[in-house]
């Protein structure tokens, strides 16, 4: 029998990585670095056992039921994070127009999109690196969120407005994600 009044996930944590929960704040150390999330929710608690992380609520509703899912997620995201890391691959497509892809600082920059003559930019969030090299651009990180969100600043920088998407195919797209092993 299930017991409906309180729901306990459990997450491992491997030898090489520190896990330390402190007021629902969780932060993750290792050999890539070093992450931090606050996790505000009034009915859950995260606690830490040795070389476990544990999430549980006690009496919960349906929306308590997919938050105790949703921030083991989150933990066991830093965790591989930290402990491998994320790498998203994409691919410049361009038809008559070459575009020049260029990265300084946070922003990307992209140049000759369909022959403009104003370059694009997209902001690199977090701790993200992006590497161009010919037609491949690279980005990776140990924070999933940061690396997802710089590529779909990229992806967006180049969507093509005003224009039959069928004929003008040109952009920069994702073709792998990739967790690192």
């Amino acid at each position: 029998m299930v017991n409906l009044a309180k729901i306990t996930e459990t997450i491992p944590v491997p030898e090489d990585v520190t896990v330390t929960v402190e007021d629902n704040e969780v932060t993750v150390k290792g050999k890539s670095g070093e992450l931090k999330r606050k996790f505000n929710h009034e009915k859950i608690t995260i606690d830490q056992k040795e070389n476990e992380v544990i999430v549980n609520v006690l009496f919960p509703n349906k929306k308590e039921k997919a938050m105790i899912g949703t921030i083991t997620s989150h933990i066991k995201n830093m965790i591989f994070g930290i402990e491998k890391g994320f790498t998203y691959k994409m691919k410049v497509v361009y038809a008559h127009f070459p575009m020049t892809i260029k990265v300084k600082g946070k922003i990307v920059t992209i140049e000759n999109f369909l022959g403009e003559r104003h370059p694009r930019t997209a902001k690199i969030m977090g701790d993200a690196k992006v590497n161009v090299k010919g037609e491949d651009v690279t980005i990776t990180g140990v924070n999933k969120e940061d690396v997802g969100q710089t590529m779909a600043n990229i992806e967006q920088a180049t969507k093509v407005k005003r224009r039959d998407p069928r004929i003008f195919q040109d952009g920069i797209y994702l073709v792998d994600k990739q967790q690192n092993e």
